[in-house]
């Protein structure tokens, strides 16, 4: 994972990333690159709100005291709302900060992580989850690459952290196409060469969210993408044995 391939794409990438001026707004910022580039940083096109939300987390990030960080995209988000009581229950007393946003694809966190969201923070595990946005159009190469462009800036910025790495969760809303799904699986089987055995730790709970039938029930994905309460309480329960472990 700590290849020179994968350092020259971090540093590669990292000339493309937009650079803002201290005090920005959305007539001042230059738009990020296309979001069909899954190893290129990039904001996203409703600048206004996820910038927003991207300075608030660089503050909270300055601020410390976070033991375990989760990034991510709307999955991820959603503790703020479906998983609210399990996270509050479960990660809240554990100093744990959410840095999920919805409809995040690899290039939107990429470019978060290297525009401040790392600054002054050093949590014992960071939790990643990305690229389900990114399966419609982008190749399993070009998704797991880019994952494993995060995982590098992930650990040059906070060395010290450890990354528990999960697996893109299952989905069977009704136009996921084939393609789709098949993209998502050869993504997870390819990720999970970058458990290292130290800083990396690759977890695969998928099964945990499937019917008989080998698709998601509407009771633990309302949606058949995003987890309801009862979703959240089976990642939680399925998660934290690797995680408390990883916090030791």
């Amino acid at each position: 994972m700590k290849s020179k391939f994968h350092l020259f794409l971090v540093l590669s990438a990292m000339l493309w990333t937009v650079q803002l001026p201290a005090q920005t707004n959305s007539s001042t910022m230059q738009p990020g690159p296309g979001p069909e580039a899954a190893c290129v940083p990039a904001t996203r096109d409703n600048p206004k709100n996820w910038m927003s939300r991207h300075e608030k987390f660089v503050a909270q990030a300055k601020r410390g005291g976070i033991d375990i960080l989760f990034m991510g995209d709307s999955i991820t988000d959603n503790w703020r709302s479906k998983g609210s009581n399990v996270w509050n229950e479960d990660y809240a007393p554990r100093h744990a900060a959410n840095f999920g946003i919805g409809g995040d694809r690899t290039q939107h966190v990429l470019w978060r992580i290297e525009n401040g969201e790392l600054d002054n923070i050093h949590p014992k595990v960071t939790v990643l989850m990305i690229g389900t946005n990114n399966s419609r159009s982008n190749s399993a190469d070009d998704i797991s690459q880019a994952i494993g462009m995060i995982l590098d800036v992930i650990h040059a910025k906070i060395p010290d952290t450890k990354v528990l790495l999960l697996a893109i969760f299952p989905r069977n809303r009704p136009n996921d196409t084939p393609e789709m799904m098949d993209t998502i699986h050869r993504v997870n089987e390819k990720i999970a060469g970058y458990d290292n055995g130290s800083t990396v730790k690759f977890l695969d709970i998928n099964a945990k969210f499937l019917g008989p039938d080998g698709k998601v029930p509407a009771d633990t994905m309302a949606d058949f993408l995003h987890p309801t309460e009862r979703g959240y309480k089976i990642w939680a329960a399925a998660m934290d044995p690797t995680l408390d472990a990883m916090m030791k």
